[in-house]
């Protein structure tokens, strides 16, 4: 090494895997116990690298070939982000889903436009028995979505 020139040395530890959320908030801030679920999300703000807690969703099941669409309920992210309990046990059934993400209203209460009035994201769900993780990454100009794990 060169004069004046410093080491770096990091050292990594394994992370845990993350707890899973304790209880589910609503609009309000009121607590709400979770449900375990087949079906989760997590929303995260990639603008501000924070969960996006304001954030309201609604799940739906579609039907023929997505003529028909039936309302299963509606959630909000706990603090981490996360929405367990979105369809509760027992309920899954293979077929297609849709989830309506509030995007507008969400910036709209933090002050700040958004591109994107809200986000939907179909998929399919074929084995009944797996669980599904839908996340959604967002900022007010992008959204971007995965199959988790």
């Amino acid at each position: 090494m060169g004069q004046g020139q410093r080491s770096l040395q990091l050292h990594f530890q394994p992370l845990e895997e993350p707890q899973r959320a304790r209880r589910s908030v609503g609009p309000q801030g009121r607590g709400v116990e979770p449900v375990s679920s087949a079906l989760t999300t997590h929303v995260l703000d990639t603008a501000s690298g924070s969960p996006a807690r304001s954030l309201c969703l609604r799940l739906h099941r579609l039907e023929d070939h997505g003529q028909q669409c039936t309302e299963l309920g509606n959630s909000y992210p706990d603090p981490d982000g996360r929405c367990p309990g979105l369809l509760p046990p027992g309920h899954t059934k293979a077929g297609t889903y849709k989830l309506f993400f509030d995007t507008e209203g969400s910036w709209r209460k933090r002050g700040q436009e958004s591109f994107y009035p809200y986000a939907e994201v179909v998929f399919t769900i074929t084995n009944e028995t797996h669980e599904v993780h839908v996340p959604l990454l967002l900022s007010p100009w992008s959204y971007t979505t995965y199959h988790g794990r």
